[in-house]
């Protein structure tokens, strides 16, 4: 039997005690508690709590680059003054959302990063004014199953939009440009810089077929993975010309990147902090995201180019005399450009590569044998290498069948005692690269703040 609905005022106060609890006792920021309980004592909620945001509410989905597009498009709205309720603590399913809506009162909109999985139900509950819908990559198959799954949940999600609501979305994959084309409102955005473009795709790519006839894509350009200037040769689908476009792009490594971007509203010019190919679509859809929410075109710019790496995201931190770059990478996409915009930078590289299979990383980890490791090796450009974590000797296999020296490669399962490794491993250069799973980040991100050298993770938040 189920139980009935609390009041909205006495359920949102017992969820709002339950997230103060939790953060008291030490067992969290509270960003999921109180959702979780809102939910079970009101299931309408989330519903009733979005609708009352009276500029309404901002999904921004996407298997990759969710995190730091909601944070650009969030520097976007802070610079225009406009109070926005926001996830900023990274808890995207719907009882994160619900949480962040619990602190509502005085926002004009509301701005959340949404589970690719958890974005349908989301879209039905909050009836959004914007859905940014970024890429669809091959990630966590134990939990979300073939990316064909999420694909037609997407298209049903939208299917069922509200004409009013516009859908942003990237023209440059084939699987998201078929689920949004069809919605009368939408704004597109992609690269159309052709230095930037790869002659041929990588194998890790997913979408290679026509979403429509089957047939085997043609590409022009390719960008990441399946991204790029894509057609059918049978059927004559194609992707459309971008409304929101990078006409150029310099990527200057790790330190950031520099974009030309025209727009319906006009040209602009974007010094980014952000570094590699990745980072210029996510300042694209932030910009298209901007753009379709009318914030004036002069301020961003300047907006996201004072935004800085998201947690994890090529974040830099200096221990002693050596710098460490931290770049989340938990799948094929993501960790091939990473590797990319690593190999920009000069000099002999040294690396800690820290892989987990708990929930949040995705149990499978044979998505590590689709991740170009290889490009590390050529020229000799990888010097050192120091694996830990979970599946450590899993990595260890990977880079021995690369064909890495197995006398430079160090496995050492302990974090913090792999970390001291790496260090001394790389104190020649003053550069060591971390590449983390999702919960190895916060493992490694736990070791930085018992040493001092960055705040805890909640205590940032």
């Amino acid at each position: 039997m189920r139980m009935p609905s609390l009041p909205q005022g006495l359920a949102a106060g017992a969820a709002r005690g339950a997230g103060r609890l939790s953060q008291k006792l030490g067992r969290g920021g509270g960003t999921t508690i109180p959702g979780l309980l809102l939910n079970r004592l009101r299931p309408e909620a989330t519903a009733e709590m979005a609708l009352a945001v009276p500029g309404g509410v901002i999904l921004v989905s996407g298997t990759n680059g969710k995190t730091t597009t909601a944070r650009l498009v969030r520097a976007a709205l802070d610079a225009s003054g406009i109070r926005v309720v926001a996830n900023t603590a990274g808890s995207n399913l719907e009882r994160g959302v619900a949480t962040a809506l619990l602190n509502s009162e005085g926002a004009e909109l509301a701005l959340f990063e949404v589970d690719e999985a958890a974005l349908p139900g989301l879209m039905a509950q909050t009836r959004p004014r914007v859905v940014t819908l970024m890429n669809l990559f091959r990630d966590q198959l134990d939990r979300y199953g073939e990316l064909e799954h999420l694909v037609d949940r997407w298209r049903q999600a939208v299917a069922e939009l509200d004409p009013t609501t516009t859908v942003i979305y990237n023209a440059d994959d084939p699987a998201v440009a078929e689920i949004a084309s069809g919605h009368p409102s939408t704004v597109s955005y992609g690269i159309e810089d052709p230095r930037v473009g790869r002659d041929r795709l990588p194998h890790a790519a997913d979408t290679i077929n026509c979403r429509r006839c089957a047939a085997p894509l043609h590409y022009d350009m390719g960008t990441i993975a399946h991204l790029g200037r894509w057609s059918c040769p049978e059927c004559e689908s194609a992707r459309a010309f971008p409304d929101v476009r990078a006409t150029r792009v310099e990527l200057h490594g790790l330190d950031g990147q520099r974009l030309s971007i025209a727009t319906p509203q006009g040209p602009m010019e974007v010094s980014l902090r952000l570094p590699g190919m990745h980072n210029s679509y996510n300042a694209l859809a932030a910009t298209a995201t901007a753009s379709a929410l009318a914030l004036d075109p002069q301020s961003i710019g300047p907006a996201l180019a004072k935004r800085e790496a998201a947690f994890g995201r090529a974040e830099r931190t200096q221990m002693g005399s050596t710098r460490v770059t931290t770049l989340l990478a938990k799948n094929p996409a993501g960790a091939n450009e990473n590797i990319r915009t690593m190999l920009l930078e000069g000099g002999p590289l040294h690396l800690l590569v820290l892989l987990n299979d708990r929930t949040a990383d995705g149990q499978d980890v044979s998505w590590i044998w689709d991740v170009d490791y290889e490009l590390l090796l050529e020229n000799d450009r990888l010097a050192s290498l120091t694996v830990s974590g979970d599946r450590a000797y899993d990595m260890a296999l990977r880079f021995r069948y690369a064909g890495f020296d197995p006398d430079r490669l160090s496995v050492v399962p302990s974090v913090p005692a792999a970390l001291n490794a790496a260090l001394q491993s790389s104190s020649s250069t003053g550069d060591l690269y971390v590449l983390p799973t999702y919960t190895a980040l916060l493992e490694f991100q736990a070791v930085l703040a018992d040493r001092g050298l960055v705040p805890s993770f909640w205590e940032d938040r």
